[in-house]
């Protein structure tokens, strides 16, 4: 017996399929808010975690700033201690400079020159006086530029011919006012051991070795 189906299926399959269509729909759109509800969530957390982060280096980059602020304090600080005990150390060592002074201008002023007077003023001393000859100034600053430990740098302001007495007894001189540097104890102390290394340096050999004495010498008969 042949059974004919009279109801609209066609209808039907496809009020069925349009439903599962919006099922499916909705699934998906649901999947999808909780996916990224999911990703925002694991993203905020991250940006708090990395907010922590920034806020823990900031605050340590707040603490090494302030010690960094410090240590310039105190270098400061120890630059100023340093100058002060600088500036003992010379006035201790310049009470004792007239004595060098006067010391060297003896050891120094050759014969035939005669000094005045002479004046210091910081560092430097103003000398002026009578010479037989420019020769004999000549030598005085030559041993006041090389051959003084405590004397440096001379420099000649004048010289000029005059006469010294009156009458008969006139002489012809040559006058002079020269400018010379005195060295701080530090300042010798400095040039000594600046010295004793070109001594050294001088007497090292090829490539920084000492030289050997003798080394050309022929080995002596067997």
């Amino acid at each position: 017996m042949i059974r004919i189906n009279l109801l609209p299926h066609r209808e039907e399959k496809r009020k069925q399929k349009h439903a599962a269509f919006l099922a499916l729909l909705t699934l998906c759109a649901v999947a999808g808010a909780a996916v990224v509800l999911a990703v925002a969530g694991y993203n905020a957390r991250r940006i708090a975690i990395q907010n922590e982060r920034n806020g823990v280096i900031a605050a340590e980059i707040a603490v090494l700033d302030k010690k960094i602020a410090e240590i310039a304090t105190l270098k400061q600080e120890i630059e100023a201690l340093k100058a002060r005990q600088q500036a003992v150390e010379d006035l201790q060592g310049d009470r004792n400079q007239p004595v060098f002074l006067m010391d060297e201008l003896v050891k120094q002023t050759p014969e035939g020159v005669y000094l005045r007077a002479f004046k210091q003023d910081g560092q430097r001393v103003n000398m002026n006086g009578y010479a037989q000859s420019q020769e004999r100034v000549s030598e005085l600053l030559r041993n006041l530029a090389g051959r003084s430990p405590w004397l440096e740098r001379p420099e000649l302001v004048e010289v000029r011919s005059t006469g010294l007495g009156q009458g008969r007894s006139a002489k012809k001189v040559v006058e002079f006012n020269l400018f010379v540097g005195i060295k701080r104890p530090r300042d010798k102390e400095q040039a000594q051991e600046k010295g004793q290394e070109r001594v050294d340096k001088d007497r090292a050999g090829p490539g920084g070795k000492p030289a050997q004495a003798g080394a050309g010498a022929a080995a002596p008969p067997s």
